[in-house]
């Protein structure tokens, strides 16, 4: 059975994957509560659309956001995750701990806003390093604070919906990118520095890496709120892996194939996971989603941005 959406709600809105499924949603003529940071800079990313309602509300205070919407409204998307910004703090277990009951307070306000489903945000921190292709039935061994945050985060807030009678999704989102993207990520930073005619200072490459350009991953966001599986887990990446050296080749060659790469500059992170890929057949069963723009066209689609605004 699909579900009708006419209103949706977005916590994290700003990020890469938020700012993609606004966009999705405006195509689809569907309105938008985007639930921001008071007083963050980055909700002037916020799409300027009639069809967009910007909410100022704190993580913290999820709870007033039944008043602060004020209309029943049709599927909760929680995106929003605090202390992502560092190393450090996506292992401080009490900084990630705070998420979780941010999670369960996000359910309580989807609740009281008549939601027909929740759907969080999972990552791949949730199996720790895994050395093949991951699938729902991967078992999860989370090694880090934020990991296992996101792990105890799904777990309770599947509970906690089915308790209030609420479907519940949760898709385990690997690497994408795309504009608008936190300047630290690594597809990022490459960009920024060769742009810059520097030379980024980079690892040997050897990981197998699975990239989603963040237009694919809102159109699968998308058709999960309208036919996804009541208590589904999803794993969110392109289901297609290169060596990460061959991705950040890729992007040098479309700024200046003469510009030079810093491969085994720096040596690898400590646990660091050296396979990632996306196992999407359930994804594509359940939805008909798969992914349609490959990583040499997306990083077309954000240099072409990034020119424009220079």
């Amino acid at each position: 059975m699909k579900r009708e959406l006419q209103r949706i709600i977005i916590t994290g809105p700003t990020g890469v994957l938020g700012t993609a499924l606004m966009r999705r949603m405006i195509q689809a003529g569907i309105e938008v509560y985007a639930v921001c940071h008071p007083g963050s800079k980055r909700n002037a990313l916020l799409p300027k659309s009639p069809l967009i309602h910007k909410v100022e509300c704190d993580m913290e205070d999820f709870a007033q956001l039944p008043d602060l919407i004020g209309i029943p409204c049709d599927v909760f998307y929680h995106f929003a995750w605090a202390s992502t910004s560092s190393a450090n703090n996506r292992l401080d277990m009490y900084l990630q701990n705070a998420n979780v009951k941010y999670s369960l307070d996000a359910v309580t306000a989807a609740h009281k806003l008549q939601c027909k489903v929740f759907i969080g945000a999972g990552s791949q921190a949730e199996y720790g390093r895994v050395n093949s292709a991951i699938s729902p039935d991967t078992r999860e061994k989370p090694i880090s604070g934020y990991g296992m945050a996101k792990l105890c985060a799904g777990q309770m807030t599947r509970n906690m919906c089915q308790d209030f009678g609420l479907e519940h999704i949760w898709v385990r989102v690997l690497s994408t990118y795309g504009s608008g993207d936190n300047r630290n990520t690594l597809v990022s930073v490459v960009i920024q520095k060769l742009m810059n005619k520097e030379c980024p200072a980079l690892t040997a490459g050897e990981q197998v890496w699975d990239y989603l350009y963040a237009g694919d991953a809102a159109e699968a966001f998308y058709r999960i709120a309208i036919s996804g599986h009541n208590g589904a887990v999803y794993v969110l990446g392109s289901g297609k892996t290169k060596f990460l050296r061959e991705f950040m080749e890729i992007i040098r060659d479309e700024i200046d194939p003469d510009l030079p790469l810093g491969i085994g500059k720096i040596p690898y992170y400590k646990d660091q996971a050296m396979h990632l890929e996306a196992d999407i057949s359930a994804l594509t069963r359940d939805t008909g989603w798969r992914p349609a723009v490959d990583f040499k066209e997306g990083i077309q689609a954000i240099l072409a941005e990034y020119k424009s605004h220079r």
